[in-house]
C-alpha cells in the first residue's frame, strides 16, 4: 500500500510502526454550530482511509477528539471561544451548546455511512491530560509566561516550519495573530491562557485559572489513546499551516521526538473559485440537501469521485451525475437479485483492479471505473456474483449498497394518484404538469422512469 505523507511531500510504501495494526488520529468537529457538507469531506476521507485499511487486513484503532473549549473564533489566539460565542447568539450554556450540535453532528455522520471512531474523546473530559502535556512542554525550556498565559517559544523548535512550509524569516509580526510585543517570535502560540476572565469555562492549573489552547488537546488525546508514536494524523489541509504545525511542535516539545509518522490531508470542497465555508458565507448542510431532493449517499459518492488530495467542486451538476450514478448501482443490485450465482472466476481481476486502485493512496476514482466495469461485464453474463462482489467492494465504497438495493418499493397510494394524473397529463400532452407531478412525485421520496410498458416508480436512492 502506498500513501501520500504531507510533512515528506511524497507518496511512498505504508508500514505501520506494529505490523498488521493502524493507529489513526483525526481532528473532529467544533461544535458550535451544525457540520457543513465542506466539513463532511474530511470525515469521509478519514472513513475512507479507515475503511480502506480494514478492507485490506488491517486492525484499526480510530481516535477523534470533539472540541468543546477553547478553539477561538480564529483558528490562533485571537478573538472569542467559538463554543462561548455559539451560546451568546443561542441564549444557552457552553455545554449545552456542544452536546447539541455533537448529537448533530454524529446523526448526520450516520446518514454519510460514516462509522463512529473507535474513540471519541470530548476535550472537556481531558483538561487533565492537557495540564500533564503542557508541564512536560514547559520542563523541557518550550514555554515562557506573558500576560495572556503560557506561550510556546517556536524558536527553540528549528523544525516549526516543515510540515506548512512555512518562511518564517519573511513572516512580518502580527501576520498570524495581532501583534503581542511580549512574544519572541510572530509564531508563538498559546498553551494555556490566563488573561479572560469572563471565560465561562475555566480550570485551575499551574499557570493560573484559565483553559488550554486549542492546539493542545489534540496532541494530549492523540498521545494519550494512541501513545507516543502512531501512524496516521488526518485533517483538512486548513489545518496544515497552524493547527498541524503546532501539534507537531508541542508534540516534540513534550516527547523529544516525531509522534506522528505519516499526516494526510484532504482538499477543499469548493463552490466556483472558493472553498465552503462560513466565512465564505456558502455553506450547505446535510439536511439542506435531503431537502433539495439530494440523498447523503448521493453526496458520499459525488466525494468519491475525485481524489481526497484534489479540490472537489460542488456543482449541481456533479451532484446530480452522482445521483444518477448511485442509482444506477442500486437499480443493478435489484436486477441483480434475480440472477443465479454461476462460476465466479472471471470476477477476480475486476477485485485485483479495486484492491489496487484504493491502495495506491487511496484512489476511490479508479476503484468506481473499475465497479462499473464489473456493471457492464455482470449485465452481460446476468451473474449475480458481479453484485456479490460490489457488495464487497462497498465495505470501502460506504454507499449502503445492500440497504438501497434491498428498500422495499412499497408505493404510497398518494404518489399512486399522483403517478395516475401524470399519465392523463402525458397522454394530454401536457408536458409542463407531467415535469410539475413528477417533481412533486420527486420530493415524496420516489422515482417515475417511462417505459414501454408505462410509468415505473421505485424509491429514490
Amino acid at each position: 500500500m502506498k500513501l501520500y505523507n504531507t510533512l515528506t511531500r511524497r507518496k511512498d510504501e505504508f508500514e505501520p510502526l506494529v505490523p498488521g495494526k493502524v493507529g489513526i488520529y483525526t481532528c473532529g468537529p467544533t461544535v458550535y454550530m451544525f457540520s457543513h457538507i465542506g466539513n463532511f469531506r474530511a470525515y469521509i476521507f478519514s472513513d475512507t482511509l479507515r475503511r480502506v485499511m480494514e478492507y485490506l487486513g488491517y486492525e484499526v484503532k480510530h481516535v477523534m477528539n470533539v472540541t468543546d473549549v477553547g478553539h477561538l473564533t480564529s483558528d490562533e489566539d485571537t478573538g472569542e471561544d467559538k463554543l462561548e460565542k455559539g451560546a451568546r447568539e443561542e441564549g444557552k450554556t457552553p455545554e449545552e451548546i456542544a452536546r447539541f450540535y455533537e448529537q448533530a453532528f454524529f446523526d448526520d455522520a450516520a446518514k454519510l455511512n460514516i462509522l463512529k471512531p473507535h474513540v471519541v474523546c470530548r476535550a472537556t473530559d481531558h483538561i487533565s491530560d492537557m495540564i500533564e502535556l503542557v508541564r512536560r512542554i514547559e520542563a523541557n525550556g518550550y514555554a515562557y509566561r506573558t500576560s495572556v498565559g503560557l506561550i510556546f517559544d517556536t524558536g527553540k523548535y528549528p523544525e516549526y516550519a516543515l510540515l506548512s512550509r512555512l518562511n518564517l524569516a519573511e513572516q512580518q509580526a502580527g501576520a498570524r495573530v495581532a501583534v503581542d510585543p511580549e512574544r519572541r517570535n510572530p509564531s508563538d502560540f498559546a498553551l494555556w491562557i490566563t488573561n479572560q476572565p469572563k471565560h465561562l469555562m475555566q480550570w485551575e492549573s499551574p499557570w493560573g485559572r484559565g483553559f488550554p489552547g486549542w492546539h493542545v488537546e489534540c496532541s494530549a488525546m492523540s498521545i494519550k489513546y494512541l501513545g507516543e508514536r502512531f501512524d496516521i494524523h488526518t485533517g483538512g489541509i486548513d489545518h496544515i499551516p497552524v493547527h498541524h504545525t503546532n501539534e507537531r511542535a508541542q508534540n516534540f516539545a513534550a516527547t523529544g521526538k516525531e509522534v506522528v509518522v505519516r499526516w494526510m490531508h484532504n482538499a477543499f470542497l469548493v463552490i466556483g473559485d472558493a472553498r465552503m465555508g462560513k466565512s465564505e458565507g456558502n455553506l450547505v448542510t446535510i439536511s439542506e440537501l435531503q431537502e433539495r431532493g439530494v440523498s447523503p449517499a448521493g453526496f458520499r459518492y459525488l466525494c468519491q469521485t475525485a481524489l481526497y488530495r484534489m479540490p472537489l467542486n460542488f456543482t449541481a451538476e456533479s451532484l446530480q451525475s452522482a445521483q444518477n450514478s448511485l442509482r444506477g448501482l442500486v437499480d443493478f443490485g435489484r436486477n441483480a437479485q434475480a440472477w443465479p450465482v454461476n462460476d465466479a472466476a472471471w470476477i477476480e481481476p475486476f477485485k485485483q483492479e479495486f484492491k489496487d486502485a484504493v491502495a495506491d493512496d487511496l484512489n476511490i476514482p479508479q476503484g468506481l471505473a473499475a465497479v462499473w466495469s464489473l456493471v457492464r461485464e455482470g449485465n452481460q453474463r446476468q451473474d449475480r456474483a458481479a453484485w456479490e462482489a460490489i457488495l464487497d467492494f462497498d465495505r470501502v465504497l460506504g454507499l449502503g449498497l445492500e440497504q438501497l438495493a434491498g428498500a422495499a418499493a412499497e408505493v404510497p397510494s398518494q404518489v399512486e394518484e399522483l403517478v395516475a394524473a401524470r399519465e392523463r397529463a402525458r397522454k394530454a400532452r401536457d408536458w409542463a404538469e407531467s415535469d410539475r407531478l413528477r417533481n412533486e412525485i420527486s420530493e415524496l421520496g420516489f422515482l417515475v422512469e417511462d417505459t414501454p410498458a408505462g410509468a415505473r416508480v421505485k424509491p429514490r436512492p
